[in-house]
């Protein structure tokens, strides 16, 4: 089985300091779901892994999330192609859980789900913990510049190794796709 995971905010969809928090809110980035689509169509599945501590926060909903992704499958949708399943962490940072990027737990849900062992699975994300998280399971992080991608440059440099880094989800879509 061929399997990519991605995280949501800042990969798929534009990223907010002040959160995603509606459907209003939840832009993808121009370019984001065609590439998955085009993944799609080229025999991945499709997984989204991503920490969304504004539940914890009490500053959406879990009606309102759901909303957000009900947009993001119905477009993915009208472009023929589909998330087979989003993982998320509901916790803020302080509750200290395993399903928290860095730590890998939703990855290992997405592992069992799946039934899949994720060495070498491409795990596409903007920041540090999205790549740390991607490492801890044996996956092969990826770094997009979008989001904040950018930052995660400027801030740890020295910590991305040979990650590969791209402008954004098209441009994995490109790379993965040629090979």
């Amino acid at each position: 089985m061929k399997l990519i995971i991605l995280d949501r905010d800042g990969v798929v969809n534009q990223d907010s300091d002040a959160y995603i928090k509606s459907v209003e809110e939840w832009i993808p980035i121009p370019g984001s779901l065609e590439a998955m689509a085009r993944l799609y169509q080229g025999g991945y599945r499709l997984a989204i892994a991503s920490n969304q501590s504004g539940l914890g926060r009490k500053l959406f909903s879990i009606d309102d999330l759901n909303a957000i992704h009900r947009k993001l499958t119905r477009e993915l949708s009208a472009l023929g192609a589909q998330v087979e399943a989003i993982f998320f962490c509901p916790h803020a940072p302080e509750a200290k859980c395993f399903c928290r990027k860095p730590l890998p737990g939703l990855l290992h849900d997405i592992a069992s789900r799946f039934q899949i062992d994720l060495r070498g699975v491409p795990c596409i994300g903007d920041s540090l913990r999205d790549l740390d998280a991607a490492i801890a399971v044996g996956a092969s992080p990826i770094l997009v510049r979008s989001g904040k991608g950018e930052q995660t440059i400027a801030c740890h440099a020295g910590d991305l190794g040979t990650t590969p880094i791209f402008a954004d989800l098209a441009d994995v879509a490109d790379y993965i796709l040629a090979c």
